[in-house]
Parts: structure tokens; C-alpha cells; sequence
């Protein structure tokens, strides 16, 4: 289980742009909570050279645009992952706080990750730049976020074994609710969330309101009937449609105070989830003192489960328990297959963005260490221009680490990433598929073995050979 949070991170008052992301890392980095800097990873930076890397690509964003930062700009993002105590190794936290951060930016922005270990619970902080590598734009917030980035981190954790919030407490709107049901919401029902969310902001006027809609990805069709068209909708929906309070005039006069923000909502029954999920161990919950009512409702669960798990079998005809045991082991054997593919093209793809990072880097810093080297390495050139001097020599050790006597061209780069990026969308869809049929097939087994007595059998066995092994 594992708790998000997305914070922005603006300038530290009455200190400079430049003190305020070196501090935020130090922060992040520091040897004392991370076990001597070995929980602590990056991507498009170094971790040691991370605040000026990501300072000089805030200045090749305001060299594109013309645009200085501002007091009020957000420097960086911070997402921080906090794991129950005693679920998750430093290492295994490590990991998901990278693919969370990789996932989340999409591999656009510098990012730093850093586990920390000097509290009871182990938590991850991850770093991102609030502008994107290529230096031409930013990382916009957008409203649903925290609760788009807990289901992120849920899926992560699912994929991990650890366990998640099932159900998440909700703030001013009802994305926590939406998180919690397993059926989908209309595009009715996301429309009037996105209303609700603009009103609890109170807009001052119907452009304002506009404005936060437009911000929330909706696009506005006035006229008789005014409508509203959200991400992936194909036609706009009319606000007369919605009912209940969500006509414009009804927007109107809760805009101008005249009524309050109590929208009603139907009652959508919950879709119960057909999967097949693992039996209770009853007599060990008993143990661990549950009551007289838990053994009722976990008898009747376990009936439900095993009649789920009969219905499943039976559907791929799989009753002969070897036959089951058989489907398992070569379904799970393709699962790591596959996974083992992805990682690798994954991998490769993190190289191919870390050599063109150095590339640019080297490309941009060139001219500095030139004129460093012919003023004979002056302490004074080099404190005027540390932040350029300290990539350069950072882009010219990766390249002796990787080896690399030829320089690729970035087109070259450009086109294998495309190449890998195309297989890795071909290969997920298939990954998915195959990783949620090991799950239920495991789940299945595991059910199957219970209730016949075969993992009572098996813990005989291992407890038998290990008594031969001590003779």
C-alpha cells in the first residue's frame, strides 16, 4: 500500500531560483536518508549535477520564449510515495518510485528519485523539472491529478504484490468516489464532476467558470442550448441533459451566491467484480481475534469465490487439477517472456535518451570549455560559467563510460526510440492481457489447492524433507 502526493514547488522566499532548486534536491538526495546515495536514481540528469542541469534547460526554455521565470512560477513538482511499514524493501521501493516517476512524466521532464529509510515507514521522494527536456515547454496541472496519480501508484503496487487503499477518502469533488467504484463513469457523470470541481474554485463570473472548464480540457458551444464537449468525447453534451441543477442558469446563480453548490447525484449500483479473488483463511483471521460475525461473512464470501472460481475453469476447461497446474505455470512462463522483452526495449530506450541528453549537453557546452581551456582553466572562468563546465565534463565521462568512439547522430537517435517505442505499444496491450490471465489462474490454483488440501499436503512435504536434510 502506498499514499501519493503531488506538490508543487515554488521559489523559497527571499532566496534565488537557483538556491531554491539546489536546496529541493540536497533535500531529496541526502546521503543520511537515502544509505549513502544508494537509494537514490535519475533520469535526463545526473543525480550529483541534477540542479544545474535542470536550471540550464529552464534557460533554454526562456531563450525559446522569451520568458523569464517568474516569482510565482513553479520551479519543480514533487511526488512523494509513502509505503506502509514493513511491506516493501528500500530497494523495492526504489524501483516503483522510478517507474511511477517514468510513467508519470512520460519521460519528457528530469527527474530525480530518492528512497528514504530514517523513518518507521519507508517513503520515496521523486523530483521532476516543471520543464520538459526539450526545453520548449512546461508540466501543466491539471485538476484530478492527485487522484489520477494514486491510480497510477495503486496499479504499480498491484503489480508488486502490495496491497492498496480500497477505499480512498475523497476531497471537494468525487474523483475519490470514482477511484473507489469499479464501474466507469459516463461521460455525463465526468462533465458534472468537472462542473462541480470549477464551481468549488468560485469563479467571480461565467468566464472565470469558462476558463477553469477550458482548463479542465472541456470546450464550450453556447447557443440555445449550450453544451460542453470533454477529452475523447465525439459529440457535446447539452447542459440540459445533465438535470438536477446543472442547467446555465443554475451555474449562473450559484456563481453569483444566489444558491449553494449542492449538486444531487443518482445512486449508480456498484458493477461486482466478476474475477476470481484468493479464499479467506478463516480459522487464521479467528486466530488473530475477529468475531462470530466476520466467520459468518467470510463463509459466504468464500461460497461465492468458490463458485466464481468453478464457473472459470469450467469456461477454459481446465477441472483436471494437473491440467490447471499445467496452464499456470505456461501462461506465467510467457508473462516473464514478455516482461523480460519490454524491460529490455525500456532499457535500451533510457540509454538512447541519456546519450542524447550528453549529446545536447556536450553540443550546448562545447564553446564554454574551449574558451575555459584556453584561459588556462581559471578559477574565475570556471566559477562564471560552473553550471555549462560541470555538464560538459559530465557528457564527456558518459561517453568514455559507454564506450562511445563515434558519435550517433541525433536523427539516428530519434528514429530508434520511435522503432522501440512502436514495438513497446504492441507488445504492452498483449502483456496486460496475459499478466491479468496469471493472475486469475494463480488465484484459481491457489483456491483449488485450499479447498482439496494440496498446499496442507505440499507445506508436509517441505516440512518432511527439511527434517531429512537436519538428519
Amino acid at each position: 500500500m502506498a499514499t501519493t502526493r503531488l506538490i508543487p514547488m515554488h521559489k523559497i522566499k527571499n532566496q534565488s531560483i537557483s538556491y531554491t532548486v539546489h536546496e529541493r534536491i540536497d533535500y531529496a538526495i541526502n546521503p543520511n536518508k537515502t544509505l549513502g546515495g544508494e537509494l537514490v536514481t535519475a533520469f535526463g540528469c545526473d543525480p550529483a549535477t541534477a540542479a544545474n542541469e535542470m536550471l540550464l534547460t529552464k534557460r533554454a526554455y526562456a531563450d525559446f520564449t522569451g520568458k523569464e521565470i517568474s516569482q510565482s512560477d513553479v520551479l519543480l513538482y514533487q511526488i512523494r510515495q509513502s509505503f506502509k511499514p514493513g511491506e516493501v524493501t528500500p530497494e523495492q521501493a526504489q524501483q516503483i518510485g522510478y517507474e511511477l516517476a517514468m510513467s508519470w512524466t512520460k519521460g519528457k521532464h528530469q527527474f530525480v528519485v530518492a528512497t528514504h529509510i530514517d523513518h518507521a515507514h519507508i517513503h520515496t521522494h521523486i523530483i521532476f523539472n516543471s520543464t520538459r527536456m526539450d526545453g520548449q515547454h512546461k508540466y501543466r496541472n491539471f485538476l484530478g491529478s492527485s487522484f489520477a496519480l494514486r491510480r497510477a501508484s495503486d496499479r504499480l503496487c498491484l503489480e508488486n504484490g502490495l496491497s492498496v487503499i480500497e477505499n480512498p477518502k475523497s476531497g471537494n469533488t468525487h474523483y475519490g468516489k470514482w477511484l473507489g467504484d469499479q464501474k466507469k463513469l459516463s461521460f455525463q457523470d465526468k462533465l458534472r464532476q468537472a462542473i462541480d470541481a470549477a464551481l468549488a474554485e468560485k469563479p467571480k463570473d461565467f468566464d472565470a467558470f469558462l476558463k477553469l472548464m477550458r482548463e479542465a480540457g472541456y470546450e464550450y458551444k453556447p447557443g440555445k442550448q449550450p453544451a460542453f464537449r470533454g477529452p475523447g468525447q465525439k459529440k457535446f453534451t447539452r447542459l440540459r441533459s445533465l438535470k438536477d441543477g446543472y442547467s446555465e442558469g443554475d451555474i449562473l446563480s450559484i456563481i453569483v451566491g444566489e444558491k449553494e453548490l449542492s449538486p444531487v447525484r443518482k445512486n449508480a449500483k456498484k458493477i461486482q467484480s466478476q474475477r476470481v479473488n484468493l479464499l479467506v483463511d478463516i480459522q487464521a483471521k479467528l486466530a488473530e481475534g475477529k468475531g462470530a460475525g466476520y466467520a459468518r461473512w467470510a463463509q459466504s464470501f468464500n461460497l461465492k469465490q468458490m463458485a466464481q472460481t468453478l464457473n472459470f475453469l469450467t469456461e477454459r476447461k481446465l477441472l483436471d487439477y494437473g491440467t490447471l497446474c499445467k496452464k499456470t505455470d505456461e501462461v506465467t512462463v510467457r508473462y516473464h517472456e514478455l516482461s523480460d522483452q519490454i524491460k529490455a526495449v525500456e532499457t535500451r530506450m533510457a540509454e538512447i535518451t541519456e546519450l542524447r541528453k550528453h549529446i545536447i549537453n556536450y553540443a550546448k557546452t562545447r564553446e564554454v570549455y574551449v574558451a575555459y581551456r584556453k584561459a588556462g582553466y581559471s578559477k574565475k572562468f570556471l566559477a562564471e560559467h560552473e553550471a555549462e563546465i560541470l555538464l560538459h565534463k559530465a557528457a564527456k565521462k558518459a561517453f568514455d563510460e559507454m564506450g562511445i568512439k563515434k558519435m550517433p547522430t541525433i536523427k539516428s537517435l530519434q528514429a530508434e526510440y520511435a522503432g522501440l517505442l512502436t514495438e513497446k505499444k504492441k507488445l504492452y496491450p498483449v502483456y496486460s492481457g496475459i499478466r491479468q490471465e496469471m493472475r486469475d489462474l494463480q488465484m484459481a490454483k491457489a483456491n483449488v489447492a485450499r479447498l482439496l488440501g494440496y498446499d496442507e499436503k505440499d507445506s508436509e512435504k517441505e516440512k518432511e524433507a527439511q527434517r531429512k536434510e537436519q538428519r
